[in-house]
């Protein structure tokens, strides 16, 4: 019998830049960094494959500080957080998607720990 079912996201990898910080007038705080994970495979040759697939993360209020104050372009991270779907429509009057994790909990780990 399958557990309660729920939104949960959990990786390990490499931030790729340093934090953008954001401050709203009603006095939240979000932070946005991207996470690139990596793969390491063999394809249908036999060869070796290493893929690195790139994760948008958010991040609000009391983990912001957390963020700004530890987080930097290279740091390896474990995360736990949930999908959250957006939609806007661009400049060419066509509606996008975007995935953005929302993190819930973070580790900075050492980079020998991934």
């Amino acid at each position: 019998m399958m557990e309660r079912v729920r939104n949960s996201v959990r990786l390990t990898g490499y931030v790729g830049a340093d934090p953008v910080i954001i401050n709203f007038a009603t006095e939240k705080k979000m932070a946005r960094i991207s996470l690139g994970v990596h793969e390491f495979y063999k394809n249908s040759l036999g060869e070796a494959v290493d893929q690195t697939q790139w994760f948008n993360l958010i991040f609000w209020n009391q983990k912001v500080d957390l963020v700004k104050d530890t987080v930097k372009k290279g740091a390896a991270l474990r995360i736990e957080g949930k999908l959250s779907t957006q939609s806007y429509t661009d400049k060419n009057g066509e509606q996008r998607f975007t995935v953005e994790i929302v993190v819930n909990e973070l580790e900075v780990v050492d980079r020998y720990q991934l």
